[in-house]
């Protein structure tokens, strides 16, 4: 892929009151796995970090393999992308729970992610939150790489 950086960024901006949201998204959808939009400024340009001021909650689309599958319906991508034509805000990224395995991303995930976008992925262990991991898809290996939650919080730390 000419033209395309290898690192877009290097840290996810995710703010308590966001990163809460994910923990208890995560938390009642166990046993199956909740997914959703990662919202904020972002122009399109490489940048240092990206900045989630908000979350969405989204449909999984999956109608079996719940339990470790995830698909967001693709007119409820387009509808968010719409709302928020104007706003100064657009999606940043997508986030989902992984009930009862850790918190990095599956070839599943890989094969339906794109490169530029923050993807987290939480842990949740018998209905609890216990990891979040960020990550970005490189372009070039088609792997993902790990990136930096910024502040470095406690997972249930609501400061």
């Amino acid at each position: 892929m000419s033209g395309v950086l290898r690192k877009t960024f290097v840290e996810v901006e995710l703010p308590s009151t966001p990163r809460l949201a994910i923990l208890r998204h995560g938390e009642r959808a166990y046993p199956e796995e909740a997914c959703g939009f990662l919202l904020g400024p972002w122009d399109g340009r490489p940048s240092e970090r990206r900045s989630v001021r908000t979350v969405r909650e989204a449909a999984n689309a999956k109608t079996e393999e719940r339990t470790h599958r995830f698909v967001i319906p693709a007119p409820e991508v387009l509808a968010v992308e719409r709302e928020l034509e104007g706003s100064g805000e657009t999606i940043v990224g997508y986030y989902h729970s992984h009930p009862d395995h850790p918190a990095v991303p599956s070839e599943f995930d890989r094969d339906h992610a794109w490169p530029g976008f923050a993807y987290l992925v939480l842990a949740v262990e018998r209905g609890h939150a216990r990891e979040l991991g960020a990550f970005e898809l490189d372009p070039e290996t088609g792997t993902f790489e790990p990136r930096r939650l910024f502040p470095l919080l406690p997972l249930g730390d609501s400061r």
